[in-house]
């Protein structure tokens, strides 16, 4: 009914809008729209003047507010009032945080904006609300926008129609390397770091001298990225030139060691402080650009309480003005070199900063190009920027010189002019016809004060028109001559050079390009302080560590139900692998034990065993060592313990049982051992060449004996020639050796014999 209304009275029905087509084919079409405009018109810069819009819009803003550096600061909240209500109808939030990041000296290499008031730090602190904190223009942004009052560039509508905005900047300065931009797009995205300024004039210079210049000379004088946090790119010439020559690369950054206040330069560079008795600590100078320093202090505090870090003792954040984090290492003793590769490996103090050139070409075209097409785009758009200014200056010129020339006109005729213009009534048409003077000419004669027309004065009116002229000549000379327009734009660069020049404070290069020697590789047991410990582990899973190598049979306490399982000496380097009777094997550091104070902690605090699994052997790794490995079905097989090492809380599965089956053996087999012994619960006992074993990391293993009834009680190695050896039980923990063993010796897999008399009862060898 409301329709049918609505039609009658002659409105329009809603449902005629409606548009029959294709779901998948609308939607396409909407969200290609969406990308494009998310590609050039808000994430990838423009590769002349190195802006996205939003960048561009605050800094035309503060411009329309005369910001510049000698004016005073105006509230940030009246230039971000200014931009989303004139420029750029975004949110408040999202253009204040991209003025905070002009003006940010740890974000930027060269800010654009000098801020006043909290503009956030280093340590990863956001900014004050932007009605306390002020802004204006630094010098670096008005070169950025020199000759946008010179018909350089098109001005293009707002979004809303009542402003004009530019549609780039025209200024010399190389805003895109020099300060970098990042940007996520649709399907594509853009990664540039900053650039020395000096190195970036230098690299154009030589292009404009030698288009077709080899990128390898190139890169002889641009050297690769400098960051406003400073830091180091260990990166070889060869890797940095590979990523430029493409546009897309990896590098690795880097904090910097640098311990100013030491007395020896190799201290001084390698970021040493000798504190005397032969103590020292690492000073932390500089650190790698985008990482926060706050974040970097806890996780070296994180690395130091996970024991990730264990030759490090503690890290002081003492910064000021500059960074000064110090780290205290554990010992003196601690090799630097070592801490300095952990810490790279460990933490953020190194990162990998993706290199990817992808901007947008004069067209708008999103393009990943190499430093020479880049150079070249740039210093293209630059000469067209030249004849731009060029031919707005001329036409000025022009303008002027007719005026001046009807100057002249009525300096060399003053009475007949007064004359005209007080007899007759409509004078402009008379002195056009009797002086020839153009309706210019004539405009500005008559609309001159008669005090003007008074100093009018023939000489300085000439000079003033000769001057024009030659410039003129100048001009047009330029325009028509490539080679006068090159050299005009390598003297402007020469002299934008001296103001960022590497003996300028702003200029200097912050970051050090050096190859470094290959990564020392270290294992966590280098980091680890050497020293002896008895662990003790008790039948319900409690284990400690003591300090120092305790007698093994001394009384330990145990709680109240407990008693003795394994006690082994170990060295806190030392890594103990556990076999449990379900086929799994766990790894445990013995410099993560539990103190011995108390009655330890239960291995399952720190590893995932199963409820119903046991322990049945501790046994420390050692390189290039073999276990026996026997399951009570008689199955078995031999392992080396590197690839029983389980990196994780849930183990490794290493011995694949079956029906209920268990492990019973885990045994390190002694180096001359030649021979197996297995005995069941039959009390057979078989012995067989070491040879028929495998060696295999994982599996159920091959038949070691037959049993008719029972299964596997025990097994071992031994040397055939030695005899075999068996604990006689009692205190004394005597043992016997039989020495004739091979009437028991068999192929692998037979059901065996009686054992020897005196053989223990519990069919145990130990």
């Amino acid at each position: 009914m409301a329709t049918s209304e609505t039609t009658r009275r002659g409105g329009k029905d809603p449902f005629d809008a409606i548009v029959d087509a294709p779901f998948d084919s609308a939607l396409s079409e909407r969200y290609l729209v969406y990308a494009l405009s998310t590609i050039t018109a808000r994430s990838l810069p423009d590769l002349r003047d190195g802006l996205k819009p939003v960048h561009r819009r605050l800094l035309w803003a503060m411009r329309q507010l005369k910001l510049d550096p000698s004016s005073a600061f105006k509230k940030s909240a009246r230039v971000v009032g200014d931009v989303i209500g004139k420029y750029h109808p975004h949110g408040d939030a999202s253009v204040y945080d991209a003025m905070v990041r002009l003006a940010q000296d740890f974000a930027l290499r060269y800010p654009l904006v000098e801020g006043q008031g909290n503009f956030g730090n280093i340590d990863g602190d956001n900014a004050a609300a932007y009605r306390y904190t002020e802004a204006r223009l630094t010098r670096t942004a008005l070169r950025l926008m020199e000759g946008l009052d010179e018909g350089t560039v098109d001005f293009i509508p707002t979004y809303n129609g009542e402003e004009q905005e530019p549609e780039i900047f025209p200024g010399l300065f190389p805003n895109l390397l020099a300060n970098g931009a990042s940007g996520i797009a649709v399907g594509m995205a853009t990664n540039i770091p900053s650039h020395n300024v000096a190195e970036i004039i230098d690299a154009a210079l030589e292009v404009i001298d030698n288009p077709h210049v080899g990128h390898e000379r190139l890169m002889e004088l641009f050297h690769g990225p400098d960051f406003a946090t400073g830091g180091v790119v260990p990166e070889s010439a060869a890797t940095i030139s590979a990523a430029y020559e493409s546009g897309r690369g990896s590098l690795r950054v880097r904090g910097r060691f640098y311990a100013a206040e030491a007395e020896r330069d190799e201290d001084r560079e390698a970021g040493i402080e000798r504190l005397g008795g032969g103590q020292w600590q690492l000073v932390i100078s500089e650190i790698p650009y985008q990482v926060q320093k706050g974040k970097l202090i806890e996780q070296i505090a994180q690395a130091i309480a996970d024991r990730k870090l264990p030759i490090l003792e503690d890290i002081r954040d003492e910064s000021e003005e500059t960074v000064r984090l110090i780290l205290v290492p554990r010992s003196r003793n601690v090799d630097p070199e070592l801490l300095k590769q952990s810490l790279y490996k460990l933490t953020d103090l190194e990162v990998r900063f993706g290199l990817n050139l992808n901007v947008l070409d004069h067209t708008r075209t999103p393009m990943v190009m190499g430093l020479k097409e880049l150079l070249d785009n740039w210093i293209a758009s630059q000469i067209e920027i030249l004849q731009r200014r060029s031919r707005y200056r001329l036409e000025q010129i022009a303008r002027r010189l007719e005026l001046v020339e009807g100057y002249i006109v009525a300096f060399l005729n003053l009475d007949r002019v007064i004359e005209i213009i007080r007899t007759e009534d409509e004078p402009k048409p008379v002195m056009m016809a009797e002086f020839g003077l153009t309706d210019r000419q004539t405009e500005a004669i008559l609309n001159m004060r008669l005090r003007s027309l008074r100093k009018l004065e023939e000489m300085e009116l000439r000079q003033e028109r000769d001057a024009l002229a030659k410039e003129q000549a100048e001009l047009e000379k330029l325009l028509g001559s490539p080679a006068r327009q090159r050299t005009r734009l390598k003297r402007d660069l020469a002299t934008m050079r001296r103001d960022y020049g590497p003996d300028t404070p702003l200029g200097r290069r912050r970051t050090t390009i050096a190859e470094v020697a290959p990564t020392i590789e270290f294992s966590m047991d280098a980091m680890i302080e050497k020293e002896p410990v008895t662990v003790i582990l008790s039948q319900k899973g409690w284990i400690r560590g003591a300090r120092g190598h305790l007698p093994l049979d001394q009384d330990f306490k145990y709680k109240e139900g407990d008693g003795p399982a394994f006690v082994l000496h170990v060295q806190t380097t030392d890594k103990l692998l556990l076999a449990a009777d379900n086929g799994r094997f766990y790894t445990l550091g013995a410099d993560r034990l539990p103190g011995a104070r108390g009655f330890g902690e239960p291995l399952r605090n720190t590893l995932d065993i199963e409820a119903s699994a046991s322990i049945i052997a501790a046994i420390v790794h050692r390189e290039g060592q073999r276990l026996l490995l026997a399951a009570d079905t008689g199955r078995g097989f031999a392992a080396n313990t590197a690839d029983l090492l389980a990196e994780t809380r849930k183990g490794r599965n290493v011995v694949t049982l079956r029906d209920g089956a268990a492990l019973r053996v885990a045994r390190p087999i002694a180096m001359g051992h030649d021979h197996v012994a297995v005995v069941g619960d039959n009390r057979k006992l078989v012995v067989f060449n070491l040879d028929e074993l495998p060696v295999m990391s994982r599996g159920q293993g091959v038949k070691l004996q037959s049993y008719r009834d029972g299964g596997l009680a025990d097994a071992t190695t031994f040397t055939l020639d030695e005899g075999l050896s068996w604990r006689m039980g009692g205190k004394e923990g005597r043992t016997r050796t039989e020495q004739e063993m091979w009437q028991w010796k068999v192929a692998r897999g037979g059901a065996g014999r009686l054992p020897p008399q005196g053989f223990p009862r519990d069919n145990r060898f130990s």
